[in-house]
């Protein structure tokens, strides 16, 4: 693989979370005028790298083993990297590809061809890092440092938020912004039909997969997050073709027991540890850390279905 390090712009920011922030090359090809504050962000490790302009939202990616995408190729070319290098990347990347990883890609293709989501914009914003007085926030919530977050300042009234954007199959397909004053509405949404976050964060060797319903309770255990008290059909479908043992986790609430009603509908296992002062995971995982959390997940893993209803009624009854 290239050391694409040497072609990036000499100014150039690291963050605390692995990436490397610099006038994005992209904005004066997409309509734009031309970066100043570097806004566009790239993170490299052994299998590939990821890139967001988070001035003209232009994104590109690519892992080791794939062919270079249309958009990947012009990055590289706006970096300056020469054509024969480009070529040079893409044969390697093809020559990368052993018989079991085809094997591993045809079953995913066969799976996942029809689930599918439009890429998506994210707001104005900067990368945060930790320099930034919305870290602690986040830092907080306990999402990982990993995870690409930017800071805004929204509208009018210019309130300040951290943005989390939606991503499926290393594509930005959408964002959730959360504001960080009192006020109403403290979040603002934008997915597609059907869509799941944090199918990004699993790993092909896992085993389970965890089901809640906020996206800060996702991060906070790499799970999945439907982002409601129900399942549609097509989520159920995605959450399905990950070929995991599928555990459900509510919010501890009544809007939450909608969602055990659910995930009973479609034989899912349910769990609801029995927290004290936890109404969710996220805050469990603030209290109690995530790997008390997630052994106490599976603890009270259930798949009876009375046994579940009994649960149920404690919680509705203790509300």
């Amino acid at each position: 693989m290239i050391d694409l390090v040497q072609y990036l712009p000499g100014k150039r920011k690291q963050t605390g979370s692995g990436w490397v922030s610099f006038n994005g090359p992209c904005c004066v090809h997409n309509g734009e005028s031309a970066d100043r504050r570097k806004r566009g962000g790239i993170k490299i490790n052994h299998e590939g790298w990821s890139y967001h302009c988070f001035n003209c939202r232009f994104t590109a990616s690519f892992i080791l083993g794939r062919s270079l995408t249309f958009k990947a190729r012009k990055l590289l070319a706006w970096l300056n990297v020469p054509q024969e290098e480009i070529e040079r990347l893409n044969l390697e990347s093809l020559r990368h590809r052993s018989i079991e990883g085809m094997i591993d890609s045809r079953k995913t293709f066969d799976t996942l061809t029809d689930i599918r989501f439009d890429d998506g914009e994210l707001p104005s914003g900067e990368l945060l890092d930790n320099t930034m007085p919305e870290w602690q926030y986040v830092s907080d919530r306990c999402v990982p440092s990993n995870y690409p977050v930017l800071r805004i300042g929204y509208g009018e009234a210019d309130r300040a938020g951290v943005v989390i954007p939606f991503t499926y199959n290393n594509h930005i397909v959408g964002s959730t912004i959360r504001f960080l004053d009192d006020r109403t509405p403290r979040y603002i949404n934008d997915f597609q039909p059907g869509y799941v976050f944090g199918t990004d964060l699993q790993h092909d060797n896992w085993q389970h997969v965890i089901v809640v319903e906020g996206v800060f309770d996702a991060l906070s255990i790499s799970g999945l997050a439907v982002m409601h008290n129900a399942v549609n059909d097509m989520q159920a479908r995605l959450i399905r073709s990950l070929g995991r043992e599928i555990t459900v986790v509510p919010d501890q609430d009544l809007a939450g027991m909608k969602l055990v009603d659910r995930a009973i509908e479609l034989g899912w296992a349910v769990s609801m540890p029995h927290w004290e002062d936890c109404k969710d995971v996220n805050d469990s995982v603030i209290k109690h850390g995530k790997l008390t959390t997630l052994l106490a997940i599976m603890q009270a893993r259930e798949t009876s279905r009375i046994k579940i209803e009994l649960r149920k009624r404690q919680i509705v009854k203790g509300l």
